[in-house]
């Protein structure tokens, strides 16, 4: 029998195929087999019924558990996007007498003085407005270099360099826990069930924005 899937020989897409995160939550739901299921337990005995209605509140317990882990990864990102917020605030204060920074730059700070608090649905918004405001102070940057010369900005950028390698990797950890969730809810019967009648839906992962992806094509070099 030959291989389903045959990297020699095809077929083979020569134009390639872009891929997006689609934005669409599932909601869990189940049938009358798994309304039978249970009650043959039951029939089957008083010990079968009860033995699954305790796996029942350890499959919520853990769900309960999980989903409390996918907040905590989510506010791991938060604390770090506070933190670009705060240098991205400091290092405007220090140019922003000094070079001509553009207004939109200067809005995209004015916004975030109060204090950090996204939603889950702005949270790649937010992050993406301060790449977009941390790129625009770079390319003011390369007409002055007196002022990029400075070790207060020169320790600035490096602190923001490094933030964005830890949103990176926070990302990553917060995006295994949504697969992880998105997969557990689905494993039948226990926390499927549970998961049914609780009326949980799949989590959306992190995803990049159009820009962030058009400047990943674009040519480097």
């Amino acid at each position: 029998m030959a291989n389903e899937l045959d990297e020699m020989t095809g077929p083979v897409n020569k134009e390639g195929r872009d891929i997006n995160v689609v934005e669409k939550q599932i909601p869990v739901k189940v049938g009358v087999g798994s309304l039978i299921f249970e009650i043959i337990l039951w029939v089957l005995g008083i010990i079968p019924g009860v033995i699954f209605l305790f796996m029942k509140i350890n499959a919520r317990k853990y769900l309960n558990q999980l989903q409390q882990k996918v907040q905590h990864n989510a506010s791991q990102i938060d604390n770090y996007l506070e933190q670009r917020v705060q240098i991205l605030q400091n290092v405007v204060g220090i140019v922003e007498k000094s070079i001509d920074l553009d207004k939109d730059v200067m809005k995209t700070v004015a916004a975030y003085r109060g204090g950090v608090q996204p939603t889950e649905e702005g949270r790649n918004e937010m992050s993406n407005q301060l790449d977009s405001a941390m790129r625009s102070i770079n390319v003011a940057f390369e007409a002055y270099p007196d002022l990029k010369a400075q070790r207060t900005i020169a320790d600035a950028m490096q602190q923001n360099s490094y933030l964005q390698r830890e949103i990176t990797a926070a990302r990553e950890v917060y995006n295994d826990t949504v697969l992880k969730w998105n997969q557990d809810i689905f494993a039948w019967p226990t926390k499927m069930i549970v998961a049914a009648k609780a009326g949980y839906t799949t989590r959306i992962p992190f995803t990049a924005s159009r820009e962030v992806k058009d400047q990943a094509r674009a040519k480097f070099f």
